[in-house]
C-alpha cells in the first residue's frame, strides 16, 4: 500500500456529496438515560466522486485514475471543494488564519492545522496534505519567506524553520489543501445507456488515517 501524491481530477470532484463523519456509540441504560462514546479523535470524510461526472470521456478519466491507483490500493489527494481552505471558502488565505503552535525557542517543526469553532466549543483537525505554493507563515504576526525562513512539507503538512521562534510567540498559518484518501471499492460499474440517461455510476471515496 502506498500513498501517490497526485490530486484526483478537480473538474470530477467540484459538484461531488461529502463530508465529514463521526463514530458514537451509544449505550441506552435502564432508566432511559444515555452514555455516548466516541473511538474516534478524528472525523473522517466520505465523498461519492460519481456525482460530478457529466460526459463520456469523465467516464474515460474516472477508469484511469481507477486503475492507476489499482482500486482500494493506493491513496490520492482529492479537493473538497466545500473546506480546502485554512480560511471561509469565499475568502483568501493569510498568514494568519491558523494557529499551528507557540515558539518556546527549541522547537523549529509544527504541524499544520484548522480549527473548527462553534461556541464554546472547538474542534482542531491536523491538515497532512497541503498544497504546494500555497502555505503562509507568520510568527508573532511577521511573515516568514518560504525557502529562506521556513520549508514546508507537502507530504505530511510539516513546517520547518530554518531558526526556532522564540519563547511565547504565536506560529501561524494560512494555506489550501486537500484530503487524503481512497477509493472505497474495488470495482466501478458504468453503463454508455444509463449514463445518458442521467443515471451515474457510485464511486465512494473514504478519507484515510495517515
Amino acid at each position: 500500500m502506498a500513498f501517490h501524491e497526485v490530486r484526483f481530477p478537480a473538474n470530477l470532484s467540484f459538484g461531488s456529496v461529502g463530508g465529514p463523519e463521526r463514530r458514537t456509540e451509544i449505550v441506552t441504560l435502564a432508566n432511559g438515560f444515555e452514555e455516548r462514546n466516541t473511538p474516534w479523535q478524528h472525523s473522517r470524510r466520505r465523498y461519492d466522486a460519481g456525482v460530478g461526472l457529466r460526459s463520456l470521456n469523465d467516464i474515460e478519466t474516472l477508469i484511469a485514475f481507477f486503475e492507476a491507483r489499482a482500486g482500494q490500493m493506493h491513496g490520492f489527494r482529492w479537493k473538497d471543494w466545500s473546506d480546502y481552505k485554512s480560511c471561509l471558502p469565499l475568502a483568501t488565505p493569510t498568514p494568519e488564519d491558523q494557529l499551528i503552535g507557540i515558539g518556546d525557542g527549541v522547537t523549529t517543526v509544527f504541524q499544520l492545522q484548522k480549527t473548527y469553532v462553534s461556541g464554546l466549543q472547538s474542534y482542531t483537525r491536523p491538515i497532512r496534505k497541503p498544497v504546494a505554493g500555497t502555505v503562509l507563515v507568520a510568527v508573532a504576526g511577521d511573515q516568514k519567506i518560504e525557502s529562506l525562513e521556513f520549508s514546508v512539507d507537502v507530504a505530511t503538512g510539516e513546517v520547518a524553520f530554518v531558526l526556532p521562534p522564540d519563547l511565547g510567540t504565536r506560529v501561524t498559518a494560512g494555506f489550501e489543501f486537500d484530503v487524503p484518501v481512497r477509493f472505497d471499492a474495488d470495482a466501478i460499474q458504468t453503463s454508455v445507456a444509463s449514463f445518458q440517461a442521467g443515471d451515474v455510476p457510485t464511486v465512494p471515496v473514504v478519507e484515510i488515517r495517515l
